[in-house]
């Protein structure tokens, strides 16, 4: 909040890509408008007051204030601070409605609660269950260290979501434009970036709205509420144990097949039509998963009803009277499939890439060295070229020249163009 407040959005963090209230100046003011908000929240939490905010923004140097008093400049003063104040009082009731983060008991409550939200929210298309991995991974990685910002390569990121490093980059564009994500820096080369996880749900629903008021003439113009989907409901914790394992690539179980794992494992016996609603999956989809998931032995159908086998979330099937060929492990799954070994060739590729990098810094670490070396002028005045006199030498023949002498910037210099042209 110091570097925003100083240096402004230089990351457009706040900005918006789409005008909602049209035109560039609106989207201009709506960037403003998140951003004063943000730092207002901000103050809020450490205790500054209405009065020390508006002198900070509006009288201070700070490029977060720009806006502000470009409003006094073409307004008043009056003008000015009561735009800040709007989103001061703004900023003050959603602190009041929302519990502060103070321990990590408290983190965990509200990452059980985001969890929940993640999970009761419908994930649509491949991109979708994408973009439910990428959370899931993040989720874990969260846990343990105990904080909504962690740090995580996108190689790595891939090999926890079971997919390649640009369908990585791509659900990571997708949750920053959603405002689920926000990264904090693009790390380093030996460190993954930083990144922060957001929770767009608190203890409470808390209204979202736009420096014009709750006033009619747009779909940001007046205060919407954020509500999880009653319909959909998977299992997380099971997701993530499964998600990076060879059976769900891309051409084997795939996300749909993860989905409909995870919801069984969260609720067992149910028909594809409480199927498509859970795991969000069309009805083609969910019949033609299911069928795979039968010939496996991990889903048991007792006329309408489906349901995992026991130890269906270990890899280990149970025969049936259809299939008597049931899988043991989940390798065995991942052979019967076709994907088997898609992992390992995944991290193959990544211990690669790395590698390469580490040569390649290596290479330019050596490069910069011998370039930091200072290498003498090819006029500079070198001592094997000087007698004990001073007297310059042929470096060829060793004899003296008169007609050359050391100049102060101790270069060579002819006495006459002649004595140069000869020589």
């Amino acid at each position: 909040m110091h570097k925003l407040l100083v240096h402004g959005d230089q990351d457009s963090v706040y900005s918006s890509s789409t005008n909602q209230r049209g035109g560039k100046n609106t989207a201009a003011s709506d960037h403003a408008w998140a951003m004063t908000r943000a730092l207002a929240a901000d103050a809020v939490r450490v205790g500054w007051d209405r009065a020390s905010f508006v002198q900070v923004l509006v009288d201070g140097p700070y490029k977060a204030g720009h806006h502000a008093r470009t409003i006094q400049h073409r307004r008043g003063y009056d003008r000015a601070a009561e735009w800040v104040r709007r989103a001061w009082d703004g900023a003050r009731e959603y602190v009041r409605g929302t519990d502060r983060i103070s321990s990590r008991q408290s983190f965990h409550a509200a990452l059980a609660s985001f969890r929940s939200r993640v999970e009761r929210t419908p994930w649509r298309g491949l991109a979708g269950k994408t973009d439910l991995r990428n959370l899931i991974a993040r989720m874990d990685i969260c846990t343990r260290s105990g904080g909504w910002d962690h740090t995580v390569s996108e190689r790595e990121l891939a090999e926890r979501m079971g997919c390649s490093r640009t369908t990585a980059r791509s659900s990571n564009q997708r949750l920053l434009t959603a405002r689920l994500l926000r990264r904090i820096d693009r790390g380093s080369a030996t460190e993954g970036a930083r990144w922060m996880l957001i929770s767009p749900l608190h203890n409470s629903s808390h209204p979202r709205t736009t420096p014009q008021g709750p006033k009619a003439g747009g779909a940001m113009s007046g205060s919407t509420l954020i509500r999880a989907m009653s319909e959909a409901d998977i299992s997380s914790l099971a997701a993530a144990q499964l998600m990076h394992l060879d059976a769900f690539a891309h051409f084997g179980l795939g996300g749909s097949g993860l989905a409909i794992i995870a919801a069984l494992a969260e609720r067992g016996g149910q028909t594809v039509q409480e199927l498509q609603g859970t795991a969000s999956i069309s009805r083609p989809t969910a019949y033609r998963q299911l069928r795979r998931l039968t010939e496996l032995g991990l889903v048991l159908r007792e006329g309408e009803i489906y349901g995992l086998s026991p130890d269906a979330v270990g890899g280990i099937g149970t025969p049936t009277p259809v299939c008597p060929e049931h899988v043991s492990r989940w390798a065995a799954a991942a052979d019967r499939l076709g994907t088997a070994g898609t992992a390992e060739r995944r991290r193959r590729m990544h211990d690669a890439h790395r590698a390469s990098w580490v040569r390649e810094r290596q290479r330019l670490a050596e490069r910069r060295a011998t370039a930091s070396v200072g290498h003498l002028h090819p006029a500079e005045a070198r001592p094997e070229y000087l007698n004990a006199d001073g007297v310059p030498l042929n470096p060829s023949t060793g004899e003296a020249h008169e007609d050359l002498y050391v100049a102060r910037d101790s270069r060579w210099v002819w006495h006459d163009i002649e004595a140069f042209v000869s020589y």
